[in-house]
Order: C-alpha cells, then structure tokens, then sequence
C-alpha cells in the first residue's frame, strides 16, 4: 500500500470506514449517550431557577413553572429578608487554595520529575520506587495519619494545613518524569557546552519545551484541588476555613437550613462546577497532543 493511501487510512474515522447505514446509526447511539450524560447537567441547572415548591413536585422536569434568581440571589448575599448562606467566603477559600496548591504542585512537581529523570544520584530509583508506592496507596488510608500529622506541628485547622500538603503530587511527578525522559538529551548537552548549569537547562531549556505536560498538570492541579474534600474535612474545623465541597457539605446534610432547598443545592453545586468545565474545555486539545511534540524539528 502506498504511504499516502496508508496514511489516509490512518487517519480516516474509525466510523467512516463502515458503510452509511451502520455510520448513521454508530452516531445516533453516540449522541444518545451525550444526551444521557448531558441530562443530569440540564436538570441542574432547570431546577435552580425554580422555586422549592416546584423543585419539590416536578424534581425531573426541564420546563421551569416561572423561573426565579432567588437561589442565585442568596448565593451571592443579595437577597433581602431571607438568610444567606456564605458561598462567597466558601468561594474565596477555594480561589485562595486552588490557586497556591496549583501554582507550586506545578513547580514543585516538574522539578523532581526532572531530577528523578535527569540527575544521577544515589537512590534515586528507590525514591521513584517511593513515588510509586504512594500513588497506590487509597487516599482515605492516610486520612487519620494526616490528621496526626497536622495536628502535631500546630498547623490544624489553618490555611498553611490545607495548602502545605497538597503541595507536591505523586501523579504529577509522575508524569513530568516520563515527559523529560523523551526529551533528546541532545538539546541539554549543547546547553551544557554553552556554559548552562542544570537549574539553567532545566528553568531555560526543557521546561519551556514542555508546554503540553505543564498545562495538563496545571488543569489536573487545579480540578484536583479545587474538588479536593477529604483533606480539608481532617485539616479544618471552623467555619472560616470552609471551602466549596465542605461548606456544601454542611449545606447539604441539613447543617445550614431546613427544608429541600433543592434549587439552592443546585444553584451552588453548578456555581462551583463552572471554573472547572471553563478550564478544561478551553485546554482540552492538549490532552490529545504528544508530550513530546516540537520538542525536536528535523
């Protein structure tokens, strides 16, 4: 087979390769299957411009009877004579620890990746060894551990022991690892001849290389720790450290009102869905894109 006619075949749609029949039904199940993933979103946000009574009697209707701000409205402290919830504090910390906890896995992590990929030093395979380990280990295992942990170095119930665990991740180091060992190590050694140092290489040379691998860790970062539940529900107990998921929590479980209040669950649970959905449908093309990609031109 030629290799332009290998190629086209490549890239050609796997459901383009059946007949038209089949392709048009292929497509018809796919797209029932959006709609089925789409619905319990729909519902969502319906329900939130709703009032209770209705939210109440007609839960599945996608039809609002006479829609409302009012669960809005008290989300963002603007409604009059009722009592609103503090979804703008639980916003703020979410903002304030999303933020740092993104910034330095980003940093952190791409640094000992590169350190575990490139410089020789002893033990560095039972490090990565450790590295592993760790990604194995469930989460909910080192749940009281941490607890222990904060709790002896005084950093319970404050902003330093909500940020500073989170910090550097496994996964992350992981997977900045695996992206600077494709890189050539051609590119290093001319820096290195140029009279680069390591730090140099790696700040000047491979990091900007890895664009790909650095956006994708930014947005894993950021859903992982904007969504992050467990650590803060050992790490907190006050109120004023509340983020989104366990200032929801409370809301949820009955800890902040009485009654369903069904469009102001929903209402908040689709507030602090959006950052996330925003992020990462406007950086979802470089999920499909080589780590590696442009890092060395023929």
């Amino acid at each position: 087979m030629p290799h332009a006619d290998r190629k086209a075949t490549v890239d050609k749609p796997i459901l383009g390769r059946f007949p038209r029949p089949l392709r048009i039904l292929g497509y018809a199940v796919l797209l029932g299957f959006a709609l089925l993933y789409l619905l319990p979103f729909l519902l969502q946000l319906v329900n939130s411009f709703k009032t209770d009574p209705d939210a109440a009697a007609n839960p599945m209707s996608v039809l609002p009877d006479g829609g409302t701000l009012a669960s809005y409205r008290r989300l963002f402290g603007l409604a009059e004579g009722v009592e609103n919830i503090p979804f703008l504090r639980w916003l703020g910390n979410s903002v304030l620890v999303t933020v740092l906890v993104t910034a330095g896995r980003v940093l952190f992590d791409s640094m000992a990746g590169y350190a575990l990929a490139r410089i020789r030093f002893p033990g560095r395979r039972l490090l990565f060894a450790f590295v592993l380990a760790v990604m194995a280990v469930p989460g909910v295992v080192l749940l009281i551990p941490k607890f222990l942990v904060l709790k002896s170095f005084g950093m319970f119930d404050s902003y330093t022991g909500m940020i500073l665990p989170l910090l550097v991740d496994a996964a992350g180091i992981f997977i900045m690892k695996q992206f600077f060992e494709s890189v050539p190590r051609e590119i290093e050694e001319a820096a290195r001849i140029d009279g680069a140092g390591t730090f140099r290489i790696f700040w000047s040379v491979v990091l900007p290389m890895s664009r790909p691998s650095l956006i994708t860790l930014t947005v894993l970062s950021f859903q992982g720790s904007w969504n992050e539940f467990t650590h803060f529900l050992v790490s907190t107990q006050s109120s004023e450290h509340d983020t989104l998921t366990t200032g929801l929590a409370h809301f949820v479980s009955g800890g902040l009102g009485s009654g369903t209040q069904y469009p102001l669950k929903l209402a908040a649970a689709l507030v602090s869905t959006l950052p996330v959905a925003i992020l990462f449908f406007c950086f979802q093309r470089h999920f499909v894109r080589g780590a590696n990609s442009g890092s060395l031109k023929e």
